[in-house]
């Protein structure tokens, strides 16, 4: 008998435990699935980092903690975690945030809100370049950034992406280092950021950054809110130096009533929505890493406590 405690915040409780149940009988596995166990009992823990364990010394037996978000930057600096610790890598968080990304990069590809949010009636005749003819630049190479990159080279876009050490990824112009991301950056005509909430990647885009792309360019973040240093995208918004950013996540969530983004005319604000987790296709992926723990064999999305993901 295995063990799991799920430590998600008390409401997603009854959405959770029948698609885990199912997922664990599906894997073969004997489980005990509760959400409240003596704590040397546990021999998995299913969490979330707003759950309501922040202290996890007394799992003393536990084999992996299983995190069901994607970013881990507020569990992995966690002093009391000395246990596996593994990120949410799953297809239904992948291809919601391959949806998502597609959406808003056709948008403004296709100067989309000149018709849809037209206040006045006026025959006014645009007609978009091809896909082919627009460059796209995609900051991270993870699932979702290669999954994001994948998607829009198929569709023909041109696209660039960046990632902290080389890649080769059919379809796609991969860059890389200090040089690569500069190239990234000045090509970028939609630039869409994905990647992690590290000490290395907190303002990427900044006065100097956002200065490099072209005139107009249209930025989109589905990735973590700190990337972008806030006053300097104001700045640039307000001086046409990028024409319109498009935002799901924030340093501060909810974003508050009185943030200049929500009146900014160049602004889009939705509600940390690109990619959610959902239960049964978490379910199965918790489930069938455990299942690989169990028989010696590597888990998906192990996270690298120095690199931070």
């Amino acid at each position: 008998m295995i063990n799991v405690l799920f430590s998600g915040t008390s409401e997603r409780w009854p959405d959770y435990a029948p698609h885990l149940r199912a997922a664990f009988e599906a894997e073969g596995l004997d489980v005990d699935l509760r959400e409240k166990f003596p704590p040397e009992e546990v021999d998995y823990l299913i969490v979330s980092p707003n759950g309501p364990i922040q202290d996890f010394s007394a799992f003393t037996r536990a084999r992996a903690v299983m995190n069901l978000w994607a970013g881990v930057e507020e569990i992995v600096d966690n002093e009391t975690l000395t246990q596996p610790l593994v990120r949410m890598v799953e297809d239904g968080l992948t291809r919601g945030m391959v949806e998502w990304v597609t959406g808003q990069v056709l948008r403004h590809h296709l100067d989309m809100d000149r018709d849809i949010c037209r206040s006045e009636a006026k025959w006014d005749y645009h007609v978009p370049p091809l896909a082919r003819e627009r460059k796209v630049s995609i900051l991270g190479l993870g699932a979702l950034g290669r999954a994001c990159g994948e998607t829009l080279a198929a569709l023909e876009f041109d696209v660039a992406g960046w990632s902290r050490t080389p890649k080769d990824i059919p379809g796609l112009h991969c860059l890389s280092g200090d040089t690569g991301m500069e190239e990234a950056l000045r090509r970028a005509e939609i630039l869409v950021l994905l990647l992690p909430e590290t000490p290395q990647t907190r303002h990427v885009l900044n006065v100097l950054t956002l200065d490099l792309l072209p005139r107009g360019a249209v930025v989109i973040n589905p990735g973590r809110g700190p990337l972008i240093d806030d006053d300097a995208m104001l700045n640039a918004l307000d001086a046409a130096q990028v024409g319109h950013a498009t935002l799901d996540v924030f340093v501060e969530e909810p974003l508050p009533e009185d943030h200049p983004y929500w009146s900014h005319p160049r602004v889009t604000v939705t509600p940390h929505v690109a990619s959610a987790t959902r239960p049964g296709t978490s379910a199965q992926a918790i489930a069938a890493n455990i299942r690989r723990n169990e028989a010696g064999e590597p888990m998906e999305g192990l996270v690298d406590r120095k690199r931070g993901y």
